[in-house]
């Protein structure tokens, strides 16, 4: 059982939780990075499968070939919006890509026999999904630490894989970017900047 405290301490944790664009570009302290990602692999899996591929992007050529992707995608976006809805997006923040001091692919290695396939004959996107919880994990105990997380989407898996010469059974998740935060806010950038406000919990449960 966690006390009143400990409770309390957890759902700031949950409210505080944001994804950063803007970073200062100072290192983490030796070592966080490593404490960070053994807690993420902490993080439940289909079958025991623990199917997540941590990829760290230190070399600067692959950095800017992720960025050309970036860029591409990006403008590729843009040409999906009109008006003053394309206004908006062009003005968003959409990455930290340049500036965070830590870059970290997570891939899905589909190919993996661990957990023997349990779980998932049926669903097999539960190894995916399996990713997604180890990224949430990170972000959390990141965000315990005052380290931010930002999760850039906006991107050619493909591209990326080829980038960073990876195995072709291995599949991109997530492209994260890692450092302190310029600023602390407890509210979504995108909300802050007019793009879409938060819905409540009404909107989203469902009975049947």
């Amino acid at each position: 059982m966690f006390d009143a405290a400990f409770l309390d301490g957890l759902q700031a944790l949950f409210v505080w939780r944001r994804d950063v664009r803007q970073f200062d570009p100072q290192p983490l302290p030796e070592g966080l990075l490593e404490a960070l990602l053994a807690q993420a692999h902490l993080s439940p899996s289909v079958g025991n499968s623990q199917p997540w591929r941590f990829v760290l992007v230190d070399d600067p050529a692959r950095r800017e070939a992720v960025r050309g992707s970036f860029r591409k995608a990006n403008a590729d976006a843009l040409s999906s919006y009109e008006g003053e809805r394309a206004e908006l997006y062009a003005r968003l923040k959409l990455e930290g890509l340049r500036v965070a001091p830590v870059q970290l692919a997570v891939f899905c290695d589909e190919a993996t026999d661990q957990g023997g396939g349990l779980g998932r004959r049926t669903m097999p996107e539960m190894l995916a999904y399996s990713c997604v919880c180890a990224i949430s994990t990170l972000w959390l105990a990141a965000r315990a630490r005052g380290v931010g997380l930002g999760w850039v989407s906006i991107l050619d898996p493909q591209e990326v894989a080829a980038a960073l010469d990876v195995p072709a059974d291995w599949r991109l998740v997530a492209y994260l970017c890692i450092g302190y935060p310029q600023e602390e806010q407890d509210e979504p950038e995108l909300e802050r900047a007019g793009w879409q406000a938060r819905q409540g919990l009404g909107e989203r449960l469902f009975r049947r």
